[in-house]
């Protein structure tokens, strides 16, 4: 008799498409399949959406602070096909070292919305109120300025950070402190706050009495960092100026005599220019003890050096830097 019962149960769930027990489950799973699909046209729409921004009125480089554009690559590490905002998302083509700005800028525009952004100028009392909020070391609101510089995605990390607070604090390490100044100067560019604080390495953002994190620019994320394309050799077999055994001459002087200061990995590095050049009243070669620092770095400091001071590179052997002041009479003359 139970045998007979199952069977029924069975005939009758064939017949009976409603039936109780497998109605609600069919159900959900009807419901499951359009819930699906909307997510994934929103997020196709979302994706859509995306890929049409250029709004800012810059060329879009992985690194602002730490690139001259000035110095053009004589070839690339990786086809310049491969864009690292990932294929369709902008509406720019990656040129290898940058994706350049199709629509024309009206800079004045631009300039005044910056202005508007701002604001009135902070009073002093509102100023030492901010910093003495951001300066400490326990701020929660601080970001890291490495090796990169000024990058590209910093700026979105920026925005994120001033839609709830006031400014942020920005700790500047390695090579990029060299050159403070520049550093400054292109983050109130890209991003269009004011620097109302600087100390050393220290530097404190503020975003503007109009900031109005709505209606903020869209900044669109690299999704990978770009290899880094091949540059003219930095260093020459023959210094110019210099004969070949004069070159030669002038490289075991400075292997040999002491350093200046040694340098440490991802340090702070804003006296050093200062200090190269006031050795270079009294000497003519100065080494630089870069051990630990690293190979990359150690040429990336020459660079700077090279157009700060200015002086001439001679060597890079052992992570020691090798500077020659130049001829004195070529200074005298640029000077």
């Amino acid at each position: 008799m139970s045998r007979r019962f199952l069977f029924h149960s069975q005939s009758n769930q064939e017949e009976d498409i409603f039936d109780p027990p497998f109605s609600l489950a069919s159900n959900t799973l009807r419901t499951q399949k359009p819930k699906k699909k909307q997510k994934e046209e929103k997020k196709h729409e979302k994706d859509q959406s995306f890929t049409v921004n250029s709004e800012l009125p810059f060329d879009y480089r992985y690194s602002y602070s730490e690139t001259n554009p000035a110095v053009k690559p004589i070839g690339f590490r990786e086809p310049t096909r491969f864009s690292p905002f990932g294929p369709g998302r902008i509406d720019r083509k990656w040129t290898g070292i940058s994706a350049p700005c199709v629509k024309p800028v009206d800079l004045e525009k631009v300039a005044e919305e910056r202005r508007w952004v701002l604001g009135e100028p902070l009073t002093e009392e509102e100023t030492a109120e901010l910093v003495e909020k951001f300066r400490h070391n326990d701020c929660s609101r601080q970001m890291n300025l490495g090796r990169g510089g000024v990058t590209h995605n910093m700026l979105e990390d920026i925005h994120n950070y001033w839609k709830r607070a006031e400014a942020v604090r920005i700790k500047c390490l390695g090579v990029p402190t060299l050159d403070m100044d520049n550093v400054c100067s292109h983050l109130e560019d890209k991003s269009g706050g004011k620097v109302i604080y600087r100390h050393i390495n220290i530097l404190l953002l503020y975003r503007g009495r109009n900031y109005d994190p709505k209606s903020r620019p869209t900044v669109p994320v690299m999704l990978w960092k770009p290899l880094a394309p091949i540059y003219p050799r930095l260093v020459k077999n023959v210094a110019d100026g210099l004969t070949f055994e004069e070159t030669k001459a002038m490289r075991n002087k400075g292997l040999n005599a002491p350093p200046l200061m040694k340098l440490s990995r991802n340090g702070v590095y804003v006296n050093v220019v200062n200090k190269v050049r006031a050795a270079f009243e009294t000497e003519e070669v100065v080494r630089l003890d870069c051990t630990h620092v690293g190979t990359s770095d150690c040429k990336r400091i020459g660079v700077k050096l090279r157009d700060l001071v200015p002086c001439v590179p001679i060597l890079f052997k052992d992570e020691q830097i090798i500077l020659w002041r130049g001829k004195k009479d070529e200074q005298n003359s640029g000077s």
